[in-house]
């Protein structure tokens, strides 16, 4: 070989030499890359916000909480019941009564059969609504 040709193939080397350096620290960076994007978590936290919706519904939870312990406690003392929950008043008109009257049907529970004898002039219209009437009156046995 001659003098340039050994000055070729040094500089051949060197380059390669720094090519094979580069390679090296890419191959470390694409490494340390690969584990970031592996997906190792180590831990993971989360905090949960309550929504204005949720912090409404709490409220109405607590205040009927309140109220149900309310009657609990009213209850147990052996005090009526609140007026808004005392069961509505139970009439039937007096149509009605007239005419169970008339058949000799009077005031407290009412015997199906009885009533069924007493209401047979009526149309079948009629007699549902008088049962009806006499149901929610809480008349009917």
């Amino acid at each position: 070989m001659d003098a340039i040709g050994v000055q070729e193939s040094k500089g051949l080397v060197e380059r390669l030499e720094a090519a094979a350096t580069l390679l090296e620290r890419t191959l470390g960076w694409l490494d340390d890359r690969q584990r970031e994007l592996s997906g190792e978590v180590e831990r993971i936290s989360a905090t949960v916000e309550s929504t204005r919706r949720e912090e409404e519904l709490l409220a109405k939870l607590q205040e009927v909480e309140r109220e149900l312990s309310e009657l609990r406690a009213a209850a147990s003392a052996g005090n009526e019941f609140p007026k808004a929950l005392q069961p509505l008043r139970r009439t039937m008109p007096s149509s009605t009564a007239e005419m169970l009257a008339k058949h000799g049907i009077g005031e407290g529970a009412v015997d199906v059969r009885t009533l069924d004898a007493a209401l047979t002039g009526l149309s079948l219209e009629q007699r549902i609504a008088v049962k009806s009437q006499l149901r929610r009156a809480g008349a009917m046995a």
